[in-house]
This record gives C-alpha cells, sequence and structure tokens, in this order.
C-alpha cells in the first residue's frame, strides 16, 4: 500500500486533435503523433509553471493523437494510427510525464500482441517515472473491436479482473473510463468496486452551452460511486471531415458530490483544473450515512439480471471485424432486449 500525498491538483488538458485520417503515408502519420505529443508536452511544461507544482495529474482526450477510424479501412487504421505497448510514441509520452513530473492519463488506438488482427481502444496511465503502469481496453464500443468480443479467450488470456485495471498510487486509486462508456453505469461501478476513486475520463464529446448526455453522466457517476472524475474533452478535431468544433470544450472536474470544480469553454485551454484529495473519499466510503451508496450496495438481487446477455459476446471468436459484422451484432442485442423485456 503506498501513501498518499497531500491533496493536488489535477488538470484535463483541452487540446486540439490533429487527425490522421487523411494522411495516406504511415510514416508521416507517426511523424504528426510525435509533432503532437511534443506540442503537448509544451502545454504540459507551461501549464505547471502557470498552476503549481502541485499539479500531479494530467488527462489527456480521447484519440488526442490520431482521430477516429473513419475513412480508412480497419487494416489501414492499424497501419496509419495503432500504437504499440513499447513503441516510440509511448516512450515518447513517458518522457513527456517523467520531465514534467506528472502522472500521464490518455487513449490511443493499439495493437495487443495476443490479438495481433484486431486494435483495442486502450486508455492509460503513465507515472512520473515514465512507466505505463495501467491499460484499460475499452469495454463497450460500437464500431471498434473489444475484450468483449473476444470475451472467452480474452479471459483464457489474461484473466477477468485484466478487463477491470485499477493503478494504486500516491495520487490514490486511479482508473479509466473512455469516453461514452460514461453512459454506462456498469464501467464505473465496477472499477469502484475495485478500489478505484479518482475516474480519468479521456473523451471527444459534443461540445454544447446546453446539458449534454455525457454532461449528466459523469455526475451521476461520480455521486453514486463516491469519486472524482476528470475528463478531458478535445479542443476541435482538425484535418478530418466533421465540422472542427463539434467536439470542442466542456473539459470537466467533479467532486464526489457531482460538484463542478472546474470546466473548460471551448478551444486549447488549461482552466479544467482543480484540486483532488484522495482521503476525502477513503472517509466518505468509511461513514455510515445514507450517501454511503457503495456501502449500502446489495449486489445478489441484481446478479440473475446480468446472466444472460444483451449485446453478445465473441463476435469476432471466428471473423474479422467489419462495420456490417458490429451492425449485426447490435441488431442481435436488440433482438435480445426484445425478448427478455417481452417487447
Amino acid at each position: 500500500m503506498v501513501n498518499l500525498f497531500d491533496p493536488y491538483r489535477a488538470l484535463a488538458l483541452q487540446t486540439r486533435c490533429d487527425a490522421i485520417n487523411s494522411i495516406a503515408d504511415p510514416v508521416l502519420c507517426r511523424a504528426q503523433m510525435m509533432a503532437t505529443i511534443a506540442r503537448i508536452h509544451r502545454q504540459i511544461a507551461a501549464s505547471k509553471a502557470f498552476v503549481g507544482d502541485d499539479l500531479k495529474l494530467v488527462v489527456l482526450p480521447e484519440y488526442f493523437l490520431t482521430s477516429f477510424p473513419i475513412g480508412p479501412d480497419l487494416p489501414t487504421w492499424a497501419a496509419r494510427a495503432c500504437l504499440h505497448a513499447n513503441g516510440p510514441e509511448y516512450v515518447a509520452l513517458g518522457e513527456v510525464a517523467k520531465q514534467n513530473g506528472v502522472y500521464l492519463s490518455g487513449n490511443a488506438y493499439e495493437i495487443d500482441p495476443e490479438f495481433p488482427d484486431l486494435s483495442f481502444q486502450i486508455s492509460f496511465i503513465i507515472n512520473d517515472s515514465g512507466e505505463r503502469i495501467l491499460a484499460y481496453r475499452r469495454l463497450i464500443s460500437m464500431y471498434t473491436a473489444t475484450p468483449h468480443d473476444v470475451w472467452d479467450r480474452f479471459v483464457e488470456t489474461y484473466g477477468v479482473e485484466a478487463a477491470f485495471p485499477v493503478a494504486d498510487t500516491p495520487l490514490g486509486k486511479l482508473a479509466c473510463i473512455a469516453s461514452e462508456e460514461i453512459l454506462f453505469p456498469e464501467v464505473a461501478r465496477a472499477l469502484a468496486l475495485r478500489g478505484a476513486e479518482i475516474f480519468l475520463h479521456s473523451s471527444s464529446e459534443t461540445g454544447s452551452p446546453m446539458a449534454t448526455k455525457k454532461g449528466i453522466a459523469k455526475r451521476a457517476r461520480a455521486i453514486e460511486n463516491l469519486a472524482y472524475v476528470v475528463s478531458a474533452n478535445s479542443a476541435g478535431i482538425f484535418g478530418a471531415d466533421i465540422p472542427s468544433a463539434s467536439t470542442d470544450g466542456g473539459s470537466q472536474i467533479i467532486d464526489t458530490e457531482g460538484r463542478v470544480l472546474a470546466e473548460a469553454s471551448t478551444g486549447e485551454s488549461m482552466v479544467a483544473c482543480a484540486e483532488i484529495d484522495p482521503v476525502k473519499v477513503r472517509r466518505l466510503r468509511s461513514r455510515i450515512g445514507m450517501d454511503n451508496y457503495l456501502a449500502r450496495l446489495r449486489t445478489e438481487p441484481f446478479a440473475s439480471t446480468y446472466q444472460s446477455s444483451v449485446y453478445p459476446p465473441n463476435v469476432l471468436h471466428a471473423a474479422k471485424p467489419s462495420r456490417e459484422g458490429f451492425k449485426a451484432a447490435i441488431m442481435q442485442g436488440i433482438a435480445n432486449l426484445k425478448k427478455r423485456t417481452g417487447v
């Protein structure tokens, strides 16, 4: 067990995403990724100089190096965009974390050596020594392979606990949630029941002055799990065909009461920066009271609800990933849901 620091500052760094979708040459794609990492390094260094030495945790947006895989087919996307666990991009990100003395979390597409024909979306944590200490493979996605799509083989290879990693660090127990997974309470709850105290949410989501689905969900996940949420959104996506500001703004830090402690407007920003106190989480989870929702959770009545599938597992057991295949799996999920609900 590590000893906790005093309260520290966390930053949801709202930084632009320079898409590689239209760059045909994989070498040029890699060069652009490295340029992005160099820019982020400068932004973190400048932010820490402004905020103070107690800035210890930085969260980056979803797929901040590449944008999302629309346009190229999946094998082409893998060659252009997918990282490897010990590849040069992670080495460079490790240097960013080490030189700035921060824990660094982000999200990227990655080739898993045990599943070389697939690319998983990975949310990672790198410690302040430059070592990657956590890799969370996104479990719920619409058009990208997840461990659930090869679930039996994944569990046989890594064990079920590998699907829900939590890092015990001097900053508290950290866990990652990817993008729209914040809308699925099961993901956050599974991580919280494994000890997670601070959810690191790399996202690329609707930028709007109105209440958004994800914005509401972040506050709910914080309240129901007595946890902090550090949520970094893109400052726009450039070089893809979508209007660049569609995913721009609203990076937030949320406390255990669901209160927004800091929130960025639009554009590249370090405004979503606030104090995190992991000891507070442990104190709240140890008290007797109506709002200790984790301690009052009764799991047995709900176990049978999850014993049969909605979205089917193992859809990539003997098939290659394709949009058509993922659509077929969603159709099966709709059929299973209708059967369960009698509609």
